[in-house]
């Protein structure tokens, strides 16, 4: 597990820990809820847009989470650069990589907040994939944006003694 994380984030340095990732990325905080309107439309968060740089890209990918039924919002230039580093450590003659490549690419959406309200529309087929019904959370994850049906992510959510557990672990690995 730990190597899918460096295989999808190429900004890490080669030294391979989180501290020495990219400092030009957006980095994204905070929880916020939004309603869903009948054509699948979300207000996009104003403390997460105001993050953006002035005048910059305000291009996102939406892309099915691979481990968790939600999906994960990336500022264009992330997910190129993503994509970028995924591909370079794959063989297109390979089928099993082929595969993993399609699989990859599917279940995303282009999108960008209209002017007016900041709104993004959040296609139906993404919706149902997880499970968004008419309320939705917007969690910052540092280099990416995590959406979910408001039901998933309460589901999500570790324990604390679970967390503190993890945590305990994790440090004894480093």
């Amino acid at each position: 597990m730990e190597n899918f994380y460096y295989l999808c984030n190429p900004s890490v340095k080669e030294a391979g820990r989180p501290e020495n990732i990219d400092k030009k990325m957006v980095s994204f905080i905070g929880t916020y809820s939004a309603k869903v309107d009948d054509k699948g439309r979300v207000v996009f968060p104003s403390p997460l847009k105001s993050l953006m740089p002035e005048g910059g890209d305000m291009r996102f990918v939406l892309h099915k989470d691979i481990h968790a039924r939600c999906l994960e919002m990336y500022t264009f230039e992330q997910w190129q650069s993503q994509s970028e580093g995924i591909k370079s450590k794959l063989n297109s003659l390979n089928p099993r990589h082929a595969a993993f490549w399609r699989g990859y690419m599917q279940n995303r959406a282009l999108v960008e907040p209209d002017g007016k309200l900041g709104r993004i529309s959040i296609p139906r087929d993404l919706q149902t994939l997880i499970g968004i019904d008419k309320e939705v959370v917007f969690v910052g994850n540092d280099y990416k944006i995590e959406i979910w049906a408001r039901d998933e992510y309460e589901k999500s959510i570790i324990s604390q003694e679970d967390f503190t557990a993890l945590a305990t672990e994790l440090s004894q690995q480093l």
